[in-house]
């Protein structure tokens, strides 16, 4: 298949989720080669600081106005304020594990809100005039090693992720008779804030299992400045999917042409959930 490589110098690219994170070490890597950034994220304040920051390192950033990827009305109006782009950048997103007797409607909601409506309403604003300019582009879509693989305790999150995939899937094919390219990115572990953040329903973060969990998967992450550049590189190439650790390309491998042994793995790692939210139990 035909690879569609991106130079980012001198094009307009939007990113999402840019006030921190994976999306903030984006803008600095994409201003690094040259792009100009049009930034967006529901934060106003760290995404004016983040854009400030990016500007005081000799970065363009051509506008930056904050908007919840949730509300269809407010990225329209990203569209009418920032106009053509030549790279969209879906970053943002937002994260809720937990068993399914325990999610609530609202985790359901919250999970496909943001993180597959939330790129969905993005695409649907700026890739048609994309595709109407005739200059070519990239689309770049953050899903998660969740929208490859059954990891525990991710139904909420990876049916948002998995959906981005197969969006993703299908624009790679749709698009690259308009010289538009897609990369897929499926992070494993990052060290995020999100990290500290993020929900585990029906765990008490605070205790000794559960924050040992935690350690253990930052000992394992990646910082969001080593994936930026994964995925930056990704565009550069033309890559379709970008891995970010070999464990998490590992078990997609695995599960494609060893099943029973991806099967044992996925199991083993519920186990290990399932004991330490018992010891754990909010």
């Amino acid at each position: 298949m035909k690879r569609v490589r991106t130079d980012l110098r001198d094009r307009r690219c939007l990113i999402t989720g840019a006030a921190g994170g994976i999306g903030r070490a984006a803008a600095f890597a994409v201003a690094a080669r040259g792009g100009r950034l049009l930034l967006t994220d529901v934060q106003a304040v760290p995404l004016e600081e983040a854009a400030s920051a990016i500007r005081s390192a000799g970065g363009s950033v051509v506008d930056c106005a904050p908007a919840d990827v949730r509300s269809h009305s407010e990225v329209a109006g990203l569209g009418e304020r920032f106009g053509e782009v030549d790279v969209v950048m879906n970053v943002a997103g937002t994260s809720i594990w937990g068993p399914i007797e325990r999610l609530t409607h609202e985790h359901w909601r919250l999970m496909v809100d943001v993180n597959l409506m939330g790129p969905i309403h993005v695409m649907e604003t700026f890739v048609p005039p994309m595709v109407a300019a005739g200059r070519g582009g990239h689309v770049v879509n953050v899903s998660s090693a969740a929208g490859l693989i059954g990891l525990p305790w991710h139904a909420a999150y990876s049916a948002a992720k998995f959906g981005l995939r197969g969006v993703s899937e299908v624009l790679r094919f749709d698009l690259e008779r308009h010289g538009i390219g897609v990369t897929l990115v499926c992070p494993g572990a990052v060290a995020t804030p999100l990290v500290d953040t993020m929900q585990i329903v029906g765990v008490d973060r605070q205790h000794p299992a559960a924050r040992g969990m935690a350690e253990d998967f930052v000992k394992r992450a990646h910082t969001p400045e080593q994936v930026a550049e994964m995925i930056v590189r990704g565009v550069e190439r033309g890559t379709y999917l970008v891995f970010t650790s070999n464990d998490i390309r590992f078990a997609f491998l695995l599960q494609r042409v060893f099943p029973p042994a991806y099967a044992l793995a996925m199991r083993a790692l519920n186990r290990r959930m399932v004991s330490v939210a018992r010891k754990a139990a909010a």
